[in-house]
């Protein structure tokens, strides 16, 4: 059964603009190889985090939300638990009614434009 994720990525500042381009890549093609189903996908750039982590006070956000395997995201865990690239990550299993003001928020984003 396909169920919807959200993840957020921090890479590490010290990294280049290509070198967090291909990491980009590199997570938007491991969910395309495991076909989950991209919904949204966003590029947040370097932000200050609220609290030093591995002594670093920015950190380069990453968001996407996908439609996935349970199976998928033990995947996805490891290959991020393994990635040096970066220092913090959260992935959640969004319930019908995060669904549903995702989608709203997507509405309304889209009526400004």
């Amino acid at each position: 059964m396909l169920r919807q994720y959200e993840t957020i990525l921090i890479f590490t500042p010290v990294l280049s603009d290509e070198q967090i381009n291909n990491a980009y890549k590199d997570y938007n093609n491991f969910l395309n190889i495991n076909n989950a189903n991209i919904i949204k996908e966003e590029k947040w750039g370097m932000k200050k985090l609220s609290y030093k982590i591995k002594n670093k006070n920015n950190g380069f956000f990453y968001c996407f939300t996908f439609k996935s395997t349970t199976s998928f995201i033990k995947l996805l865990n490891n290959k991020i638990l393994l990635d040096e690239r970066i220092i913090r990550f959260l992935i959640i299993k969004m319930n019908k009614y995060a669904i549903q003001y995702s989608n709203k928020k997507k509405i309304e984003n889209e009526e400004k434009k």
